[in-house]
């Protein structure tokens, strides 16, 4: 792989003001040993919930791979995505309306289909970006496969990051940050060398006819009708349409393997996303993991999920290459609880998906480095928005110019060391600078200033997470010791704590500085959606959407 000096890292050090010679030594000697760059990879699931893993102490879930992850790396109890979902638009209130009407005229049927598509596109862009989703105009709808806007194309990626220095860069999966006019959205337009995925989620056209578990067991559910079927895209060409699900975990597994495989031979170091669709509805699984799992569909979606997991590190022992690999595991938003077992778990959290309650934000996570990351378990506060300015203080990378959200890790990650993150931001699906943050934690509290249910929970017995439970203002702010209730059960009375009365101040505080700073970006939603835009492998076919297969 490319050669190094530590003199990089020694710039990069200096230049942040910090001069950590105890975290410097360690970068310091690693790359000098190594003689090379680190490589990274970013694995990111789709509605997993804080309780769904074995390694979370979930009690039938088969996850031995990521599990083997969380006993030799560093697993995190306090990791947050930045939003509860990322399809905000669906919130708005007239598409409430239209949705909750639809899943309860069918509810009989025991279809979960919606006419407003639950996806997830928010914490994607916070991911690579390192900042909030307002900043990047990623609100407050999600975009579909005709939609004119995505991530735009000035911000800077962790692939746009680390090509300087001579990454190889790849995405497989899952992408949702838009696809555009001509693809202009696409990975290959972000700084992505290669890329193998559905461009948006896999629920995102007709699902009914399709199968999803060998032999012909049909998806669970409509999905989205009346828009083209799901394709699989290899750089902007799409090579299927409609996706095949049973082989489609393979299709990743092996375009991984070649991937790490080439830039192992060739002496390159390389950033590998993997953003999976497991294990968002409808669930699927191929032939190595249907019914092998103890949890149903769900189960056996995780189980292929963590299939890939080990195909991944199976590769990167083959290859020589573990030992020089940093890989960051987490999830993207809480469980989808409306969907009952087949929507994942929170554990001991409050409410799912579509709620700024910590069972809507906080996320398993772990990071896995052997020989550098000692394992073992961390209570400090961390965030989706910190993985782009870790990579760049690992690798040396120069930080782009822009206002960014994230902190770097690697006092966190390399020393089990305190976290230089204090506060999290908690926005809603819908964010507006009406309301700003829904919630904000600073240290071990977190003061709710509005509460909300969401369709995404509708199905639990509290009824703080369901759709009925209308939008509240709280002034003063709810405020709970997440230590002592990370269930969010007992709010803490200003009248019988007065030393309560100082936190708040600083919390008010802190908000107050946070929004002043807070600049949204143009919306790429509210750009609209052209039908022609959708991804169809006969452009010139007529009926459009149906006629779109090949």
């Amino acid at each position: 792989m490319t050669t190094t000096t530590p003199t990089p890292m020694l710039l990069v050090s200096v230049s942040d003001g910090l001069m950590d010679w105890s975290v410097l030594s360690v970068v310091v000697l690693f790359t000098t040993c190594s003689a090379s760059l680190p490589n990274f990879i970013v694995i990111f699931a789709d509605d997993l919930g804080f309780g769904d893993l074995g390694c979370y102490g979930h009690p039938s879930s088969l996850t031995p791979h990521i599990d083997r992850l969380a006993a030799n790396g560093l697993r995190f109890t306090d990791f947050y995505c930045t939003s509860p979902v990322c399809s905000p638009s669906r919130y708005s209130r007239v598409c409430l309306s239209v949705c909750l009407s639809f899943v309860v005229r069918i509810s009989q049927f025991q279809i979960s289909a919606t006419t407003c598509n639950p996806n997830v596109i928010m914490p994607r862009a916070s991911l690579l970006t390192g900042r909030y989703q307002t900043r990047s105009g990623i609100y407050p709808g999600v975009l579909y496969p005709g939609s004119r806007g995505g991530l735009p194309l000035n911000e800077t990626t962790i692939a746009e990051l680390l090509k300087p220095l001579g990454y190889a860069t790849a995405a497989v999966g899952k992408w949702h940050l838009g696809v555009g006019p001509n693809g202009m959205y696409l990975p290959t337009h972000q700084g992505f060398d290669q890329y193998l995925g559905i461009p948006y989620s896999h629920d995102m056209g007709p699902c009914w006819n399709l199968t999803c578990f060998p032999p012909d067991v049909k998806c669970f559910g409509l999905c989205d009708i009346g828009t083209v079927a799901v394709p699989l895209m290899h750089q902007d060409v799409i090579k299927k349409q409609p996706v095949n699900f049973l082989d489609l975990e393979s299709s990743y597994s092996n375009f991984v393997t070649d991937f790490i495989s080439t830039s192992a031979f060739s002496n390159q170091p390389f950033f590998l996303y993997y953003p999976s669709h497991h294990t968002h509805y409808p669930q699927y699984a191929g032939p190595r993991a249907a019914g092998a799992s103890l949890r149903g569909p769900f189960g056996d979606a995780l189980l292929e999920f963590d299939n890939t997991v080990g195909h991944i590190l199976d590769t990167l022992e083959k290859t020589g290459t573990i030992n020089n690999t940093l890989i960051f595991f987490t999830a993207d938003n809480g469980p989808e609880l409306m969907r009952m077992s087949r929507g994942g778990n929170a554990g001991p959290l409050k409410c799912g998906k579509g709620t700024t309650y910590e069972g809507g934000m906080r996320e398993p996570a772990i990071a896995f480095w052997p020989g550098v990351i000692t394992p073992g378990v961390t209570h400090e506060l961390a965030s989706t928005l910190d993985i782009l300015p870790t990579i760049a203080r690992l690798s040396g990378a120069r930080l782009p110019k822009v206002q960014l959200d994230g902190v770097d890790m690697t006092e966190l990650m390399l020393r089990h060391g305190k976290s230089k993150r204090a506060t999290m931001m908690f926005y809603p699906t819908d964010p507006s600078e009406k309301y700003s943050m829904f919630a904000l934690r600073l240290d071990k509290y977190k003061a709710h200033f509005y509460t909300r249910g969401a369709t995404h929970s509708g199905t639990v017995p509290d009824q703080d997470c369901q759709v009925f439970s209308v939008l509240k203002a709280h002034d003063p702010p709810l405020i709970f010791d997440l230590e002592s209730d990370p269930s969010e059960n007992y709010p803490l009375s200003l009248d019988n704590e007065p030393n309560l009365h100082s936190l708040l101040e600083k919390i008010l505080e802190v908000k107050a500085r946070f929004e002043a700073s807070m600049v949204f970006g143009e919306s790429q939603i509210l750009k609209g959606s052209d039908p022609g835009l959708a991804p169809c492998c006969t452009p010139l076919c007529q009926p459009k959407p149906s006629c779109c297969q090949c």
